[in-house]
This record gives C-alpha cells, sequence and structure tokens, in this order.
C-alpha cells in the first residue's frame, strides 16, 4: 500500500472516530439537561430531580413514575411493599400485533415492575398509611387482573389494620387484553372501599396525568377526599367520543384538574412539591376526629 492511500484510509478511520465520539458527548450532554415541555425552561436534570419532577419556573409537573412517589411521600426506609411477584397471565391468549405474553415480558424488563401498581404500607411522619402508586410505564396503567387483586388485598389489609388508604391514580383505564377480567376489577375494588368506609376509615385518592377510562369510573373518584395534581389530564372518555355522543363542543380544558375543581368533582388541587406535606396535615387531622 502506497504512503498516500494509507494516509487516506487512516484520515477516514479518524474522522469516523472523531464523529462517534462527538455523537456520544452530545448525547451525554442531553441526557444532563432537560427542556421543559410546557415553558422551554432548560434545567440541570438534578435542579428538576431536586424539585419532585416539577418545573421551577412554570410548576409543569413532570410524568413521575411510582418508586419517585415513594421516595417523595414517605419517611426514609419506611416503605414495605405487598405482593411484588403477582404476575399477570394470558387468559385469552391474546394477539393483536405481538401476543399479550411477550407484551407483558417486555414490559416487566423495561420498568422492572411486576404489574402496573405498587402497593405496600409506610409511614408520613411517622403516620403510618396503606398505599398503592399506580405507574404509566407498565402499559400506560392499564387495570387488569393483578392491579385489581393488589389494591383490593391492599384495601382489605387496610380495613383489618384500621389503617388510613391513600390510592395514586395513573391510568389509561381497564387492560384490554384481559377482557371482562379487568372490567370486573372496578367492581370488585369498589366494594372493598365500601367495607374500608363501614369500617369508619379515610380513603384519599390523589389524580395525576392522566386518570382516564374504568380507573376514574371507579375507585378514583370514591376518595373521602379527591386530590389532584396541577393541570392533570382526567376524564372517562376521549373528547371526540363525548362531543359525538351529546352533539356540542367542549372547552379547550375541560378534562384538566382544574376544570374539575371549579365545577366540583375533585376537593383540592396540590402541587407535587407541597403534597407530603398537606397529606400529613390531612390525616393528622382525620386521626384526631377517629
Amino acid at each position: 500500500m502506497s504512503l498516500s492511500k494509507w494516509l487516506i484510509r487512516k484520515r477516514k478511520i479518524y474522522a469516523k472516530s472523531t464523529l462517534k465520539n462527538n455523537k456520544a458527548i452530545s448525547k451525554s450532554y442531553e441526557s444532563l439537561w432537560i427542556k421543559c415541555s410546557q415553558c422551554n425552561f432548560l434545567m440541570f436534570y438534578k435542579t428538576l430531580s431536586n424539585n419532585f419532577k416539577v418545573c421551577p419556573k412554570c410548576g409543569y409537573h413532570f410524568p413521575a413514575f411510582s418508586q419517585d412517589r415513594i421516595s417523595y411521600i414517605f419517611d426514609e426506609h419506611t416503605w414495605q411493599p405487598f405482593n411484588t411477584n403477582l404476575s399477570s397471565t394470558d387468559p385469552l391468549g391474546f394477539r393483536d400485533k405481538k401476543l399479550y405474553r411477550q407484551r407483558l415480558y417486555e414490559m416487566k424488563t423495561k420498568t422492572g415492575l411486576h404489574d402496573a401498581v405498587q402497593t405496600g404500607i409506610g409511614y408520613v411522619n411517622s403516620i403510618k398509611i396503606a398505599c398503592g402508586i399506580m405507574d404509566f410505564r407498565f402499559m400506560g396503567g392499564s387495570m387488569g387482573s393483578v392491579v385489581g387483586e393488589k389494591l383490593t388485598r391492599l384495601i382489605e389489609y387496610a380495613t383489618s389494620s384500621k389503617l388510613p388508604l391513600i390510592i395514586f391514580c395513573s391510568s389509561g383505564g381497564a387492560r384490554m387484553q384481559e377482557g371482562m377480567l379487568s372490567l370486573m376489577q372496578m367492581a370488585k375494588i369498589s366494594s372493598s372501599l365500601y367495607k374500608h368506609s363501614e369500617s369508619g376509615l379515610v380513603y384519599f385518592t390523589i389524580l395525576t396525568s392522566p386518570t382516564t377510562g374504568g380507573v376514574t369510573a371507579s375507585f378514583a373518584m370514591l376518595g373521602d377526599l379527591i386530590i389532584a395534581e396541577p393541570q392533570a389530564l382526567i376524564a372517562f372518555a376521549g373528547r371526540r367520543v363525548i362531543e359525538q355522543t351529546i352533539k356540542e363542543e367542549l372547552p379547550d380544558n375541560f378534562q384538566t384538574s382544574e376544570y374539575l375543581f371549579k365545577h366540583g368533582f375533585i376537593d383540592l388541587i396540590i402541587s407535587r412539591t407541597k403534597m407530603r406535606d398537606i397529606i400529613y396535615k390531612l390525616l393528622s387531622f382525620y386521626i384526631k376526629q377517629a
């Protein structure tokens, strides 16, 4: 090989290597900086993490995972999970573009969760509570048999142990891959909540974005206090379906927590940055009254 060809070859190799390194550096910088999708404020990722994933400029609430909420709400090292190994099967042999069991496997691998809810007990400033936290990452937080079973067991434990109950809702609704079995969870959870209420125990629901479908139509709206995060999407059906049904045009914000608060569907709108303190004050009030 001549010297000129050798030099040309080396230049090409160097150029490819430089381009690859520049892309890697660019990607690492992108992961360090986050732009708010509402106000376009550019912030260091730690700034967002330290502010409970809430934009410090406009207050926009970024999506939070179930593990995030556990760390935000509960005293350190007090969370005790329940039924962590419960996992959905494929009772209908459902298939769309993929087999349902394949989707479940992919979700478990991606999220590290067995299904769309974490349940357990924890302490908020030394007040013991039972809590369920839905996670939208797992198949859109959809409610299948496992979500229904885990929440029902949690509610029954809270009732027998005389504990206050909180459920963080984040869901696209019932899980269509399980058909009627998923719809049955609405009644199962609601009946357990009735027994909890009859025992004189308090139940809070906290609606995060989005809370829709069968979850909204059941346990999300059955709380003694219904709390929502700011600007959360809360709905039963989609805008188009509702407008076609009632033959009317609806306001742009009619499925937001602010609109629902104004019309009496929810009781409080609380920022995630203040959620722990407000929950403690509310629980303290109910415990004193009991």
